[in-house]
C-alpha cells in the first residue's frame, strides 16, 4: 500500500467546502506533524482565482482555520496523476469526479465524509452539503463534518490503512 502524501478536496465551486476542508485537514496534520501536501479545487470554474466564501472564512477563522492565499481553481487532469487521494464533498461531485478521471486513478476517489465516525452524532450524513445559498448557520455544520473526518482520515493515514 503506498504512503499518502498528498490529499486533494473537491466540491463544486471550491469556494466554500472544499476550502474550508483544506484548511481543516491542513490545521490537523500540522498540530499531527504529518507532512502532507493538501489542496482543493471544484469540479467548475464559475468561481476560479476567487477566495473562499466570507461565510467560510468567518466560521473557519473562529476555530483557528487559515485560508490565507487560497484561491478556487478548477480540478485539472493532472490532479488525477499528481494526488494520491482526491475527496469529493458530495455524489454529483464524485460522479463528475468519475466521469474525467482516468481508469487508472479511478481508486483514489471517495466522499469526504467517507472516513467520518458518527458514532457521536444523531444525524447520519453522507454527503458535506452545500451552505452557499443557506441562512450562515450551514457553515457550522460543515466545519463539524469536516472536522470529523480530517480527523479520522489523518488516523487512517498515520496508521497506513490507506
Amino acid at each position: 500500500m503506498k504512503q499518502i502524501s498528498s490529499v486533494l478536496f473537491v466540491c463544486m465551486g471550491n469556494i466554500c467546502r472544499s476550502p474550508s476542508a483544506e484548511a481543516m485537514f491542513r490545521a490537523k496534520a500540522n498540530v499531527a506533524g504529518l507532512e502532507i501536501e493538501i489542496d482543493s479545487a471544484g469540479t467548475i470554474a464559475y468561481h476560479q482565482g476567487n477566495a473562499p466564501d466570507r461565510r467560510s472564512i468567518a466560521a473557519g477563522v473562529k476555530r483557528g482555520l487559515n485560508f490565507d492565499g487560497m484561491r478556487a481553481r478548477q480540478v485539472e487532469q493532472t490532479d488525477f496523476t499528481y494526488f494520491d487521494l482526491i475527496l469529493a464533498a458530495d455524489k454529483q461531485n464524485l460522479q463528475d469526479l468519475k466521469r474525467i478521471c482516468p481508469m487508472e486513478h479511478q481508486h483514489k476517489l471517495a466522499l469526504i465524509l467517507d472516513f467520518c465516525d458518527f458514532q457521536s452524532h444523531e444525524i447520519v450524513y453522507t454527503e458535506v452539503p452545500d451552505p452557499y445559498y443557506g441562512a450562515g448557520d450551514g457553515f457550522e455544520l460543515v466545519l463539524d463534518l469536516l472536522e470529523n473526518s480530517s480527523s479520522h482520515l489523518l488516523q487512517r493515514i498515520q496508521r497506513g490503512l490507506l
